[in-house]
């Protein structure tokens, strides 16, 4: 199934209230994602619809319930109630958390930041679409002289990707399909608008990281990556983030009880990548490999 197939969820509609977010995980101790050791925001609810996502539990907005086999007790009476479960077989995805709640949080690691450089990225799911949440989230992260960044696909309208990104110290900013016809209907994204607020973030002065997925069938091509290249050329950027395809997403879908379109499709071997990354590399970028 593809996303032609599916409802357009934009990230201008499914805004929560500037004080409160909806995140999925905190992942501590990140070496990608950014420089130094990260602490990493996982927000729930993404508008597109990537075969390749690693991550389904971000891709609807509500909190969701899983079984997890391994922990299941096998009680005589299962009220299927992740709040009275008690081995944890049953869970929530999904929490809402205050500015200041994220905030306690995301300190813990604050002497981890201070040490190596590092600092908190917000993920998801897709950041924008709890876009003023995470502008006033990274402003007191900045206020605290903590590193910050985010991740994302960069579809919506510039007045709410500028604020967010003018917050944080460096976007990384995913380029997949280029052809935006098959952008749209494989990924729900209006690439055209992507391209267009990567060149705006540049003319702004925001420090925009391009990192580019290398999935076999969709972005692992010579003409996608070509495409890509020709379009960074113009601009000042020293960096390049590569993302291999990996298999790590698959269990989860069968947790949610959703279909993993990229089943038996292996992960590119170390053959499969080098030619473009040598071309990547030719083109006068560092590459960094896994971001």
């Amino acid at each position: 199934m593809t996303s032609s197939a599916a409802p357009r969820i934009s990230c201008e509609v499914t805004e929560m209230r500037a004080d409160k977010a909806r995140i999925f995980n905190i992942q501590r101790y990140s070496l990608n994602d950014g420089q130094g050791i990260r602490t990493v925001v996982f927000f729930k609810g993404c508008p597109h619809r990537c075969p390749w996502c690693a991550n389904p539990e971000s891709l609807s907005p509500r909190i969701e319930t899983v079984r997890r086999e391994s922990k299941c007790l096998r009680c005589v009476r299962c009220r299927q109630d992740a709040d009275e479960c008690p081995s944890g077989a049953w869970e929530h995805i999904g929490r809402d958390v205050t500015l200041e709640q994220l905030e306690r949080d995301v300190l813990k690691d604050e002497i981890f930041f201070r040490a190596s450089g590092g600092g908190v990225t917000l993920s998801g799911g897709e950041v924008l679409m709890q876009a003023e949440f995470a502008t006033r989230f990274l402003q007191r992260l900045r206020q605290l002289g903590i590193r910050t960044a985010i991740e994302t696909a960069g579809d919506t309208a510039f007045s709410r990707l500028l604020p967010l990104a003018q917050a944080c110290d460096e976007v990384l900013f995913d380029l997949k399909i280029m052809d935006a016809e098959r952008a749209r209907e494989v990924l729900n994204i209006n690439q055209p608008r992507v391209l267009d607020n990567f060149q705006r973030l540049l003319k702004e002065g925001i420090r925009v990281t391009p990192r580019l997925p290398l999935i076999p069938g969709f972005t692992l091509t010579d003409e996608n990556v070509a495409q890509i290249l020709a379009f960074l050329a113009p601009f000042p950027i020293a960096e390049v983030h590569l993302l291999p395809f990996h298999q790590y997403g698959e269990p989860k879908y069968h947790q949610l009880d959703k279909v993993w379109q990229m089943a038996g499709i292996p992960a590119p071997a170390e053959q499969d990548i080098a030619p473009l990354r040598e071309k990547v590399e030719r083109a006068g970028y560092r590459v960094v490999m896994g971001g």
